[in-house]
Formats: C-alpha cells, structure tokens, sequence
C-alpha cells in the first residue's frame, strides 16, 4: 500500500493501533457502494474520525479497491486494509477527538 503524503508512517502505526479496539461501524454488503452507505460513513467519520468498515463475503469486489473508493468519495485517509475490514480516518471539523502524533 502507497501512503499518502498527509499522514506519516509514525502516524499510521498510531492510528492502526487505535483501530484494533473499534468494531465495524458501517458495512458494504451485496448492493456495493450506496449513497447511504456514503451518508453513514461521512456521519461517523465526523463523529469518531477513525472508523472501521466491513467488507461483506456477498459483496463482490476486492476489499482494497472498496477501501480507495470510500476514502475518496468521502475525502478520508485509508489507513489499513486487513481482510476485509478498512480502516479510514478524518479529522472532524467541528471537534477533534484524536490527537495525532
């Protein structure tokens, strides 16, 4: 996985150690990728800034092509993808909750 420039390695590893406590939030399953699906995950982006995805087995495509085209539609970093969980970040605009290194 290429990283982006707008978050460090050091950062990743922070954030990828957050994640392992989170359980999914917003599932893809057989329809794909929905505008409520879209609507869900900007919501708890905002209100969490670091969310995990679950890739349903009904869902047709590859898990990390999923991953780049959420964290696109919603302007989110992709910090993992393991299996067919994906991990995103994006700091809230109105209250940030989770202090980057």
């Amino acid at each position: 996985m290429v990283s982006k420039p707008g978050l460090t390695g050091k950062q990743r590893r922070f954030l990828r150690a957050l994640g392992t406590g989170v359980d999914p939030i917003v599932h893809v399953g057989k329809a794909g990728v929905w505008e409520n699906t879209l609507k869900q995950l900007e919501e708890a982006l905002e209100a969490k800034e670091l969310v995990k995805v679950r890739v349903l087995h009904s869902h047709d495509d590859d898990p990390k092509s999923t991953a780049k085209i959420l964290a696109e539609a919603v302007g989110a970093e992709l910090v993992q993808v393991v299996g067919r969980n994906i991990l995103l970040y994006r700091p809230s605009t109105k209250k940030s909750v989770i202090e980057l290194p």
